[in-house]
């Protein structure tokens, strides 16, 4: 029998806050161990290229088990395969909590990525599986707020953590959390069972795969460290990724039905369009806020609860968006809302072009306000209108590509800002130096240019200088991408022909 979401609005409501604090808990591990970075690194008697790896490891690791998330799920249904991510994923965190050793941490993190790579395509799943086609828009803005304000209230939660009590306490904080998302999931969520069994895993097309996203995350995460293609390191993962990839798509084309990806995903049109959407949208907020920080912290002298503080803000607005939209994107023309968000996230970063190193903290809170809210009316109508011709039997499979293009883009994206920001700050830095003398009566009225101590100061200038400009170029580069998206606007069919409800999963209410 066919689940009536209707049926029990307080299991719906139970089921809802477990899967999103199954959803938190992951997303803001992404984030949240970024500032203990350094306090590991101490403890675990580890260099800075080694302490990346904690990083690293997560990050590629999540990225290569997403796409197995739907041929799991036909496999062992939603209900088992989320109990058991949920309970690795905090017996992984409590492992890196316990490490005392990088490789001990890093195999535990290697294990959280694992296990919390279905948490996030899972519950979107579900939750639209849950409720019916009216709620579908608010329960995808629930969704959105635990995926968009997870990553931006990560560092802000990680530093008052490390600085409160130890790094070791950013990873113990999950236990609690996925005690009870466990608690809720088992004793809430119904046993969802696809109507035809999933067939046996293409190990082919899976290894193939996993090895071009596991090398080109590991080389948008270590690229800029080592200097790009002049590291042999970054060739061999570039020829793997690439090699890997093709010999995936001829798989794919040549084998049909057996093939790991399921080819039908590339027949509705929506999907694909959404998919797109969200790869800049990933890259354009993630790359934002991998921006804000160093050059709030490094140009501008911020502490850290400061810069946590002038940047939170941003999820608030997101949050405040997503509520909204969930009640209008039944009323309004869906690609009206998302106009609307391209544009005032566009203008947000406009604000942001305009940055200079005089900046007051409601210069850096109110553009992120605006862009969250930008943000935040995007990103409901998208989750909504991506799977709104999209069979119920192929959720699964569309929510992990969904989210592993989302994550892909924004590796993207701050690899992309990261070189721009480095590279130009050395070209600005040589353009500004060389209309700069020492000889200037100007410099010799601050500085004493006689001196090396003097000399060093004009020259700490200069890199300020460069390095806000080579902000601003970043600021600009995301406001071009914001706006080139916009014509695919274009492609998203907003007349919902195809029956959602077709081939839904059956459910057996526990």
């Amino acid at each position: 029998m066919q689940a009536d979401p209707a049926a029990a609005p307080v299991k719906r409501g139970m089921i809802t806050l477990s899967i999103m604090l199954a959803t938190l808990m992951q997303t803001l591990d992404s984030t949240i161990a970024n500032v203990a970075l350094p306090h590991m690194q101490g403890t675990l008697s580890a260099s800075q290229d080694e302490i990346s790896w904690v990083l690293t490891s997560y990050i590629v690791a999540a990225a290569i088990a997403t796409p197995l998330t739907g041929w799991l799920t036909g496999r062992y249904g939603m209900k088992q395969v989320l109990a058991v991510a949920v309970a690795g994923f905090t017996v992984a965190s409590v492992l890196c909590g316990l490490a005392d050793s990088l490789a001990q941490i890093v195999a535990a993190r290697l294990l959280q990525g694992v296990f919390g790579a279905s948490l996030v395509p899972l519950s979107q799943s579900i939750l639209l599986n849950i409720n019916p086609r009216e709620k579908q828009p608010q329960a995808m803005a629930i969704w959105g707020m635990g995926v968009m304000v997870g990553p931006i209230l990560g560092p802000t939660l990680g530093g008052w953590l490390t600085d409160s009590y130890n790094w070791r306490w950013v990873f113990f904080i999950n236990l609690p959390i996925g005690a009870f998302a466990l608690f809720g999931v088992l004793t809430y969520l119904p046993r969802f069972k696809e109507e035809a069994a999933r067939k046996a895993l293409d190990f082919f097309g899976f290894v193939t795969l996993s090895l071009s996203i596991g090398a080109l995350q590991a080389l948008l995460d270590r690229g800029q460290q080592k200097d790009w293609f002049g590291s042999m390191e970054i060739r061999i993962e570039a020829i793997v990724a690439l090699v890997s990839f093709v010999f995936f798509v001829i798989h794919t084309a040549t084998v049909g039905g057996r093939s790991f990806f399921r080819y039908q995903l590339l027949k509705d049109r929506n999907f694909v369009t959404g998919t797109c959407f969200i790869f800049v949208i990933g890259a354009v907020m993630y790359a934002t806020r991998a921006l804000l920080p160093p050059m709030l912290e490094g140009l501008m002298g911020y502490p850290v609860a400061t810069t946590g503080v002038v940047t939170a803000p941003s999820g608030l607005g997101t949050m405040i968006a997503m509520l909204i939209a969930g009640r209008l994107v039944a009323r309004l023309e869906v690609r009206a809302m998302l106009l609307a968000g391209f544009l005032i996230s566009a203008y947000a970063l406009y604000q942001m072009m305009g940055y200079t190193l005089v900046l007051s903290e409601s210069d850096i809170v109110w553009p992120g306000v605006v862009q969250g809210v930008g943000l935040g009316l995007v990103f409901v109508p998208l989750s909504a209108i991506t799977f709104a011709t999209l069979p119920a039997d192929l959720r699964a499979d569309g929510t992990a590509i969904f989210s592993l293009l989302r994550n892909i883009g924004s590796s993207i994206g701050i690899s992309v800002v990261q070189t721009v920001v480095t590279r130009n700050t050395q070209i600005a830095h040589a353009s500004l130096a060389e209309h700069m003398t020492a000889a200037d009566a100007g410099w010799r009225h601050y500085f004493d240019t006689g001196s090396a101590a003097g000399l060093e100061s004009i020259n700490q200038l200069i890199t300020q200088q460069a390095s806000m400009i080579a902000y601003v170029d970043a600021f600009k580069l995301m406001f071009v991408a914001t706006l080139c998206v916009v014509p695919l606007l274009l492609l998203i069919r907003t007349r919902r022909n195809a029956p959602q409800d077709e081939g839904a999963p059956h459910v057996a209410i526990d």
